[in-house]
């Protein structure tokens, strides 16, 4: 039985699309997972918790805390700064957060009054 085109170009597409799911497979599986605040969890000054960790883009932090007393939400730098939650932002609050980091500034905070002026926020610098 011979064999036309039509195989030779499926072929291709078969392995160019293995491929992209390798590459894909292989970018996850390099992913690490950060539990911020170390043992300590998701608490009072955390903001220096960073300093000295390598982060990319893809890798998971996961905040562990007490979710009667605080919560996490995703703020940009003016938000980061003056220790505010815009208006509609997503807050999390089930005690035991993940959220996978994007290239660049990733910013987050506690909205509780008080606790991120105490250093309840993290600036996370993704590559």
């Amino acid at each position: 039985m011979s064999e036309g085109r039509g195989s030779a170009s499926m072929n291709m597409v078969t392995v160019m699309i293995s491929l992209l799911l390798l590459l894909f497979l292989s970018e996850s599986a390099n992913a690490a997972t950060y539990n911020v605040g170390g043992p300590s969890g998701w608490t009072y000054n955390t903001d220096t918790w960073p300093n000295g960790k390598k982060f990319r883009a893809g890798d998971v932090l996961v905040f562990n805390y007490d979710s009667t007393l605080h919560n996490v939400v995703a703020v940009d730098k003016v938000g980061y700064g003056s220790c505010k939650a815009p208006g509609g932002a997503k807050v999390l609050s089930s005690g035991s957060d993940q959220i996978k980091l994007a290239r660049g500034q990733n910013y987050f905070i506690c909205s509780i009054p008080g606790h991120c002026q105490s250093g309840m926020k993290v600036l996370i610098n993704a590559v």
